[in-house]
């Protein structure tokens, strides 16, 4: 299956965030993305995003020896690798027929709480049922401070194949 999307990389350089596009092909893996993670400075919390066929977006954020990870709909494990990926390492189970018509972000929605972004909050974000996750994933950038850095890497890194 043909994907789409794109992925960035999230860092502190010299005190200052930095956002640098990663490669197309973190969208299927989710040991490469986390690869690309581990490969950052890891001063202040690196962390990479991806989204994958405006269907679903993923963060991982390094923590020290802790990665957590957000995942924007567990539904997209039916359909993604990248999401089933996510779900088998979190340890949750893939939704049943019946749940795929809902939208159910998992994973640690508190995972930018130093950036004053607390999982309440970040639930309202998720929630928003008539925003596509670059959407979504815009609001979240804005509200920690590093939208401009971002949208710059995400129209420098946006590749389909």
């Amino acid at each position: 299956m043909a994907q789409s999307g794109f992925a960035v990389a999230a860092f502190r350089d010299g005190g200052l965030w930095q956002c640098e596009p990663l490669p197309v092909a973190v969208l299927d893996d989710l040991g490469a993305l986390l690869s690309a993670l581990r490969g950052q400075p890891a001063e202040g919390g690196p962390f990479v995003v991806a989204i994958v066929d405006d269907e679903f977006f993923l963060v991982a954020r390094s923590h020290g020896g802790r990665i957590d990870l957000l995942l924007s709909d567990l539904t997209a494990a039916v359909e993604f690798p990248l999401a089933a990926q996510v779900l088998d390492r979190l340890g949750e189970d893939p939704p049943e027929e019946d749940e795929l018509d809902e939208v159910w972000p998992i994973g640690e929605l508190d995972l930018f709480a130093d950036f004053e972004l607390p999982e309440d909050e970040m639930e309202r974000i998720l929630d928003d049922l008539d925003a596509y996750p670059d959407e979504m994933l815009s609001t979240v950038m804005e509200r920690i401070g590093l939208e401009d850095q971002f949208r710059g890497a995400m129209s420098s890194g946006r590749a389909s194949r």
